[in-house]
């Protein structure tokens, strides 16, 4: 197998396998921000990524797709249920997500996660050319960048955390919370989407091996005795903006916002939720504060619509079963208190859509709801916003989503407060178009300015100038 200058490693390949009626197998690109932000990158750099391949026990050789060179790591039924269902989505996820559901902690999950992540390691130091550059995605890989440093000095390791990371009183439950910090120190740029962020990882690192820790980075002991700079802050991610402007443009996606809103009945205002169907994301405390504006009477199902899209997720994991009926359950209260024959409260959508549907929901939203528990960012605000060429509509937005710390110009609410968030709703209805405008115009400068494109820059000048430090104090030796 050929090595490469710059290697991605992630949970997931970039791409799906598709099987075809004739039991053809062909590979087609993923949707999403990651894949779009390091494309132009990897071309660049004839880069390498690797990843699972999305099916269990896959066996499939490395090959090349679109310019890119994509090395599968497999996995088997037993290591997606204890690694990936197990330790990072019923441990880590809700650790990470300030205990909104309780985490639970087996040994035999952790087993499987260390020896994934070795796996993963281990590919990642194959693929990677002499010198070269690894960066590392994510919580399900948390180990990685130690494993590799091990196997690999010679490499400049990066690690970007696309979830939160919680504060020091909350991650200090964790079993192996010490294993974590030493896998995640292992790089040379540790990312984060907000300054808090960085900030507890800091933190929790002072607190259990007490490493110096400063804005420049955090001094991580070597053999030796000297010590080695791991640079630790926030890079916020965002999203590939121009595509969302350009799919608002066409005249196709701008007729089907049109029809929605026909299909809803033409009430005066549509309010849209777009989630994936997560515990984190305030869906219940959202379709609270609607129903109770319903029965104060301060909004009426004629006049006012919630369109709620909850995307399926992690379907076999037990607390994603429960919340889906309990939403189900509150959605089909609030309808049967409050719909008539011609108009519907609360539009209920378990399905995910292609984006050329959703940039129509936004342009046909009159609000749209971002009401967040914990969130390491939520693009769907900054796609929201990206999509609004006419300068209209209102965002309300969860203080606790890392957009916030970026989109000044929001409604901001406390999700947990439902009274706030009914009256910030309220605000968001009856806000005046010259309010909206000068709001929306803000928020799209900032989303406009800092692209996804912009995102990936910053990081990957921090490792390059990390990997200039290694080059001098190898050259010193």
């Amino acid at each position: 197998m050929s090595q490469a200058e710059f290697v991605v490693v992630a949970n997931r390949l970039p791409v799906d396998r598709v099987v075809d009626a004739d039991g053809e197998l062909s590979w087609r690109r993923s949707p999403g921000g990651l894949v779009t932000a390091l494309e132009p990158v990897m071309k660049k750099e004839d880069g390498a990524w690797v990843g699972w391949a999305g099916g269990a026990d896959l066996e499939v050789e490395p090959f090349e797709f679109d310019g890119t060179l994509l090395v599968p790591v497999k996995l088997s039924a037993e290591e997606i249920e204890l690694y990936y269902e197990g330790m990072s989505n019923d441990t880590f996820w809700p650790l990470y997500h300030d205990v909104i559901a309780a985490p639970r902690y087996r040994r035999i999950w952790w087993d499987a996660y260390v020896r994934v992540n070795k796996r993963f390691a281990e590919a990642a130091a194959e693929a990677a050319a002499p010198g070269g550059t690894v960066w590392v995605q994510d919580y399900q890989l948390q180990l990685v960048p130690k494993m590799l440093r091990e196997a690999r000095p010679d490499l400049t390791i990066g690690y970007f955390h696309h979830i939160p990371f919680p504060a020091y009183g909350l991650y200090s439950q964790l079993p192996w919370r010490k294993q974590v910090l030493e896998g995640l120190l292992g790089a040379d740029v540790i990312g984060f989407q907000r300054v808090a962020d960085a900030g507890n990882f800091a933190r929790a690192v002072r607190r259990l091996f007490h490493y110096t820790t400063k804005a420049t980075g955090i001094a991580v002991p070597l053999e030796n005795g000297t010590t080695r700079n791991a640079l630790a802050k926030a890079f916020p991610i965002s999203i590939d903006a121009s595509s969302y402007v350009e799919l608002a443009k066409d005249p196709k996606v701008q007729a089907r916002a049109l029809e929605i809103r026909q299909e809803l009945g033409n009430p005066r205002k549509i309010l849209l939720g777009v989630d994936r169907l997560d515990y984190t994301k305030g869906i219940r405390h959202r379709l609270k504060a609607f129903g109770e504006l319903l029965e104060d009477g301060h909004v009426g199902v004629e006049d006012v619509t919630l369109v709620q899209v909850a995307s399926p997720s992690r379907e076999r994991v037990e607390a994603y079963m429960q919340l889906r009926d309990e939403i189900e359950l509150a959605v089909g209260r609030v309808n049967g208190d409050f719909d008539t024959t011609g108009h519907t409260a609360i539009r209920y959508l378990h399905n995910s859509y292609p984006r050329e549907e959703m940039v129509a929901l936004f342009l046909a939203a009159d609000v749209m709801l971002v009401t967040a528990l914990r969130d390491g960012m939520n693009l769907v605000a900054k796609e929201y916003v990206a999509a609004r060429i006419d300068n209209r509509g209102t965002l309300v937005l969860s203080e606790f989503a890392g957009a916030a710390d970026e989109l000044a110009s929001a409604v901001r609410i406390n999700p947990h407060d439902i009274d706030g968030m009914k009256d910030a709703i309220m605000r968001a209805i009856q806000m005046p178009p010259a309010e909206q405008g000068k709001r929306m115009r803000a928020l799209r400068k900032k989303v406009l300015d800092s692209d996804v494109a912009k995102w990936s820059e910053s990081f990957l000048t921090a490792l390059a100038d990390a990997r200039t430090v290694k080059a001098a104090r190898v050259a010193r030796r």
